[in-house]
C-alpha cells in the first residue's frame, strides 16, 4: 500500500505544531518545530488568514499526518464512520484509534505510531495468538495483542518494556509479557489528539 516516504519534520512544520512522528526526536532540542516554527517552502514565512475551506482542509491534513494515512484510505474510513450510528466525527476517530499499529503505538510498543507501523509489519506481534502484520487491521473488545515470542529477546522490546508509559484506559497492558488487551472501545475523551473532527466532517459534507 502507498505510503508517505517523505521527511517527517517537514509535516510538522506544515501543520505549524508538532505531531510526534519521529518519537524521541520530538521531545529534543533537534525537534524541526522547535527550531523553524514556521511552514516549508519559500512562502513558510508568509502570514495569510485562512477561509473556512482552509481550516477544515488543515485539519483533515493534521489528522491524516498523525495517524500515517493518504488521501485514499483515509476517505475510505470517512466514508464507513458515516454508515455507523452515532456521532460521525467520533466514529472516524474511533476507527482510526483501533488500528492495530495505533494500539502497538499506545500500549508504548512504539516511540511512534510510524515506529509502530513497521514493527507490524516485520511480524512482531500476535492477536489472540495469531500473527498479524497489517498496520490497518482493526483490534476488537477482548483482542490481546502481544509481542512475539521469537521477538521477546529482542533489547528493543526489553528497553520498552522497563520505560514508563501512559496508557489509555481501553487498554490493559502487562510489561512483564509484552502483552496489552483491549477492554472496551476508545471513547472521544480518550483521544488525546487536537484535532476537530467536526470540521472534517464539515470537509467531507461539502
Amino acid at each position: 500500500m502507498a505510503r508517505y516516504t517523505g521527511p517527517s519534520c517537514r509535516l510538522c512544520r506544515r501543520e505549524g505544531q508538532k505531531l510526534y512522528l519521529k518519537g524521541e526526536r520530538c521531545y529534543s532540542d533537534k525537534c524541526a518545530v522547535s527550531k523553524r516554527g514556521y511552514a516549508p517552502g519559500q512562502h513558510g514565512q508568509g502570514r495569510k488568514k485562512l477561509s473556512n475551506y482552509g481550516l477544515q482542509l488543515r485539519e483533515k491534513q493534521k489528522a491524516k499526518r498523525y495517524y500515517g494515512l493518504l488521501e485514499t484510505q483515509f476517505r475510505k474510513y470517512f466514508d464507513r464512520a458515516e454508515t455507523l450510528a452515532g456521532i460521525t466525527g467520533e466514529n472516524l476517530l474511533r476507527l482510526l484509534e483501533t488500528r492495530l499499529d495505533n494500539v502497538v503505538y499506545r500500549m508504548g510498543f512504539g516511540t511512534s505510531r510510524k515506529e509502530a507501523r513497521q514493527l507490524v509489519r516485520h511480524g512482531h506481534f500476535t492477536v489472540n495468538g495469531k500473527k498479524v502484520d497489517i498496520p490497518s487491521y482493526e483490534v476488537s473488545v477482548g483482542d490481546v495483542i502481544k509481542v512475539k515470542e521469537k521477538s521477546v529477546s529482542s533489547p528493543k522490546f526489553k528497553e520498552m518494556a522497563e520505560a514508563a508509559t501512559t496508557v489509555p484506559k481501553w487498554i490493559e497492558t502487562n510489561s512483564e509479557n509484552l502483552e496489552g488487551k483491549v477492554v472496551s472501545l476508545p471513547v472521544r475523551e480518550d483521544v488525546d489528539l487536537p484535532i476537530l473532527e467536526h470540521l472534517i466532517v464539515e470537509l467531507y459534507s461539502r
